[in-house]
Parts: structure tokens; sequence; C-alpha cells
């Protein structure tokens, strides 16, 4: 079976003014789908046998770079809908409240970490807030492309389940926000969906 495009939650103008709606008409429309498109077809040509998403990410390694960039792209793509959202209540609540503030100090510390990582990336790439099982503790960091922290060619220290990730290739906030990241990762904090992070995190623990 195919992977497909996924369904967003809100209409296409639901964030404005944060993510302007040409933004996400072009951003899931057409990039996510020819992520989708791209990887289908390299599942195909790569005779990768049916599995989860997660797990062609588990074993990216055995791999060509058509499965792991598109494989990439669709997981990373499929969440970031989903930590949208027109609604947002600015800030975390229950256990993922808790365990930022006991790692980093405060939510606003958070805020200022996780922001400096996307600014900090060079090119292409996103930045997360992971969960680490083995430590059972949060940790930021970022990654180059559409590769991200649950692939086994990721280093150990950035290997975790994904809680909040920002795209910030230039194609997620070029046209309203030209060059100015900065400006694109201040107005991402007015539509986070802190209750997916939440779910998230009751993934990650499971």
């Amino acid at each position: 079976m195919p992977f497909t495009l996924p369904i967003l939650d809100y209409p296409i103008n639901a964030l404005e003014p944060y993510i302007d709606s040409k933004t996400m008409e072009i951003h899931h429309g057409k990039h996510h789908q020819a992520y989708l498109n791209n990887l289908n077809n390299a599942i195909l040509n790569f005779n990768v046998p049916y599995a989860s998403i997660e797990d062609i990410l588990c074993n990216i390694s055995k791999y060509n770079d058509a499965v792991r960039n598109n494989a990439g792209g669709h997981y990373n793509h499929s969440l970031f809908w989903k930590w949208l959202c027109p609604n947002s209540t600015k800030q975390p609540a229950g256990n993922v409240a808790d365990l930022i503030k006991s790692t980093f100090g405060s939510f606003e510390l958070f805020k200022t970490a996780f922001s400096d990582e996307a600014i900090r990336r060079f090119g292409s790439g996103w930045a997360w807030l992971c969960y680490n099982k083995e430590n059972k503790n949060l940790f930021i960091c970022s990654t180059a492309n559409q590769d991200n922290t649950l692939m086994d060619i990721t280093p150990k220290s950035n290997t975790g389940f994904p809680l909040l990730g920002l795209d910030v290739w230039e194609h997620a906030y070029y046209i309203k926000y030209q060059n100015q990241r900065a400006k694109y990762i201040e107005a991402f904090w007015n539509v986070v969906n802190w209750e997916f992070v939440e779910e998230q995190f009751g993934l990650a623990v499971y």
C-alpha cells in the first residue's frame, strides 16, 4: 500500500497571520506531495518490504538516498502539520511542561534554546525537542535536510523520539518572511499544538 498525504486538521488559512495560506498551500500540497510520490516510487524501485514509516526510518542505513530523503520528508511533515494549530495554548501543560522546566529551568529558557538551535541550523533542516528513552530526559538538537532523530544513521547523542519539530527549510517560510528565519521561528511559537506534543510524549514513554 502506498503512503498517502495526510489531511490537515484545520483550514489552509487557519494559521494566519503567523504562517500564510500560500505557504501552507505549497508546503503541504506540493512539497509534501512530492516527497510522497518520490517515496512510493523509491520503495517500489528499491524493493523495500512493506513496513511502517517508523520501521523504514529506524533501519534507514539499509536503503538508498532516495528512500532516506523522501521517507524523512514524509514523516517529518506528517508530524509538522500536527504540531501546528490555530488555537495554541502558547505553552505546554502536564508532563511535558514539568519535564521542560526540570530540564531547561523554565519554559522561556527552553524556547530560547530551541529557537537558537533552529537559527543555527545551517542551510536546510529541522530543529527538534526529543525524549531519550534510555536516560529518560529531554534534549534539543537539529538535523540536516530531511533527516530526523529516529534514523539509525543519527549520532547516538541525537537519537530520540521527537516531541516537537520545526521545519527550517526556506520553503517553509520564504514567501512571508523572505530571509528572516528568526521572525518565522518567533511566529512559530504562536501556533504550536502543545496537546499533540503531550500525545507524542505519551508515545515516547510507552
